[in-house]
C-alpha cells in the first residue's frame, strides 16, 4: 500500500459546508455546528476525489513522529490558540462577515504561549518570521511528548524511548482483514502522523481496555482502507453511514493521487458517533508484542503486560484484555 498523506492541518470537508447557530454534536460548549451541503467541494473535484483511496477517519488525538534530542520521538498536538480578548475580537469579525478570512492578528500579543519545545506544523505560512493563524485563529504544532509529564500519560504509555518502540494498531501485512497490534520502532514511523485511539481518549468509541487497565495505542493515519466505499454522493453516504457495517465508522478521509486529502465525518451528514458497535472495534486482532519484562521500563507498564499475551488471537479489538 502506497504512503500516504501525512495530517498536518485541518483537512476539509468533500462537500461545501456552512456554519448553523445551533448547539455542536460533536464538541460541547460550541454554540454552532458545521452541517455539510449536498455540494461537492470543488477542490474535491479537482484533486480528482473520484478516483482517491477512501480510509478511516478514526476517533482519537493526531500525533507526530520526528527527531527530538536527537532521537525519534512522539510529539502531541497542540495548536496555539488566542487569548480570550483576541479570540472575542475575532469572533465578532467572524460573525459580521461570516468569515475569519482578512482578520489581522498581531502574533505576538494575540496569542496564549507554548512551550520552548513547541514547533508549527507543516505548511503553516509565515509572516515576518511568525507563524500565520489559521482560517479558523489557530495555528496548528506539536509538542513532544516527554515521558514524565502527566498532561499526556496516555501518548507517553505507548512509547518506550529506552528502546525505541511504539505500539501500533494496524492491518497485518499478509491479512487485511486481520488487525495487528504490534511493536514498531519509531523510527520507521518517522515524519508520519498517527491518531492516538484508547480507553482515555474522546470517550472510547472503541471499547479499548477499561479504567483500571487501560488500552492506548496509534494507528497511522491511512492505515484501514474501505474495501467497498460508496460514491461521493450525499445521500448515498448517509445510506452507507446507516445500513452498511463497514460504514460504522467516524467517517472517511479520502486520499487524492496529488496529495489531496478531503474529509467527511457523521456530524457534517447530522448522523450521530458512535451509533452502536464500531467496525474497528469488532475486528479480529493478534498481539505481537515481543521482548521480556527486563526490556522494558515497568512491570506493570502496557508494553509488558501485552508481552505476556504475545500471539494471542481476540475476535474483537474490544476484547483485549490483560492481567496486572
Amino acid at each position: 500500500m502506497r504512503r500516504l498523506g501525512s495530517v498536518q492541518q485541518k483537512v476539509a470537508c468533500v462537500f461545501l459546508t456552512e456554519v448553523k447557530e445551533e448547539e455542536s454534536r460533536k464538541r460541547e460548549n460550541q454554540h454552532f455546528q458545521v452541517v455539510a451541503s449536498e455540494m461537492v467541494n470543488p477542490a474535491a473535484l479537482e484533486a480528482d476525489v473520484d478516483g482517491a483511496l477512501a480510509t478511516e477517519k478514526l476517533d482519537g488525538t493526531c500525533c507526530y513522529v520526528t527527531v527530538y534530542k536527537g532521537r525519534p520521538y512522539l510529539w502531541a498536538r497542540l495548536d496555539r490558540k488566542p487569548t480570550k480578548q483576541a479570540e472575542k475580537r475575532f469572533r465578532k469579525y467572524q460573525h459580521s462577515h461570516k468569515s475569519g478570512k482578512g482578520f489581522t492578528w498581531n502574533v505576538e500579543e494575540d496569542f496564549k504561549t507554548v512551550p520552548e519545545a513547541w514547533i508549527p506544523a507543516h505548511r503553516v505560512q509565515h509572516h515576518n518570521g511568525h507563524p500565520v493563524p489559521d482560517e479558523h485563529g489557530h495555528i496548528p504544532g506539536w509538542v513532544p511528548v516527554e515521558a514524565d509529564n502527566k498532561q499526556y500519560c496516555w501518548h507517553s504509555s505507548v512509547v518506550d524511548y529506552d528502546i525505541g518502540v511504539a505500539l501500533v494498531l494496524r492491518s497485518e501485512t499478509n491479512n487485511e482483514d486481520l488487525l495487528e497490534m504490534a511493536t514498531v520502532p519509531l523510527a520507521n514511523l518517522q515524519e508520519q502522523t498517527l491518531e492516538l485511539i484508547g480507553t482515555n481518549v474522546n470517550g472510547n468509541p472503541y471499547g479499548l481496555g477499561c479504567k483500571k487497565r487501560p488500552v492506548h495505542c496509534l494507528v497511522p493515519h491511512g492505515s484501514f482502507r474501505i474495501q467497498n466505499p460508496p460514491p461521493v454522493d450525499f445521500q448515498q453516504l448517509c445510506s452507507w453511514f446507516q445500513e452498511s457495517p463497514e460504514g460504522q465508522v467516524e467517517g472517511v478521509v479520502w486520499h487524492c493521487d496529488d496529495g489531496t486529502l478531503m474529509k467527511v465525518h457523521r456530524h457534517h451528514l447530522g448522523l450521530r458517533w458512535p451509533d452502536g458497535d464500531t467496525f474497528l472495534a469488532s475486528r479480529a486482532v493478534v498481539i505481537r508484542v515481543d521482548g521480556t519484562e527486563d526490556e522494558y521500563d515497568n512491570s506493570k507498564d502496557l508494553f509488558t503486560c501485552l508481552s505476556r499475551l504475545n500471539g494471542h488471537h481476540f475476535s474483537r479489538l474490544q476484547d483485549i484484555h490483560y492481567d496486572l
